[in-house]
């Protein structure tokens, strides 16, 4: 499909008509939503009519201040549809703030130490100190088949999904 003068004079009367991309590219015939709006924009067109079927939403506004909206003391009274009840609003929940367990420093003998070209499938890779250092190092204890860290690091790497979630919410 090439773009003749009079389907790009169509286009432009379309366009400036209000109607969407997909309503010309219907009534174009032969091209797509996106070779529209493709050509729109290497035509510089703008200032498209707005159609009377979708008329303009007025937009939100927030409050000046920044204290949270006032929830009702109540949750509201759950709607039955049939022997199924939706409830509206859901209850509010205690925000926990919890911290993690602390996992204790782990001492790592100087022989246990690894660098990058020790390290193999069955030696932990957690890193420890500033690489950019002459004291860097890997733990380089012994490591599970398919997991890159010694348990000891497992525990710190790997949380539980829902542990996570928890601290997320305490923390926003």
């Amino acid at each position: 499909m090439s773009w003749t003068t009079e389907r790009v004079d169509l286009l432009k009367r379309l366009w400036s008509e209000g109607l969407s991309a997909s309503q010309i590219a219907t009534e174009l015939g032969g091209v797509t939503r996106n070779a529209v709006i493709g050509k729109v924009h290497r035509l510089g067109l703008s200032g498209r009519a707005k159609t009377a079927a979708a008329p303009a939403k007025p937009r939100r506004t927030r409050p000046a201040t920044t204290a949270a909206p006032a929830r009702p003391a109540a949750p509201a009274a759950p709607r039955t549809i049939g022997a199924t009840a939706l409830k509206t609003e859901a209850a509010p929940v205690a925000a926990v703030a919890t911290q993690p367990a602390p996992v204790a420093e782990l001492v790592i003998p100087q022989e246990q130490r690894a660098t990058i070209l020790q390290l193999n499938e069955r030696t932990c890779k957690w890193p420890i100190g500033d690489p950019s250092t002459d004291d860097f190092y890997f733990c380089g204890r012994n490591s599970e088949p398919g997991v890159p860290y010694c348990p000891h690091h497992c525990r710190i790497a790997y949380q539980p999904m829902n542990d996570r979630r928890r601290d997320k919410r305490a923390r926003g």
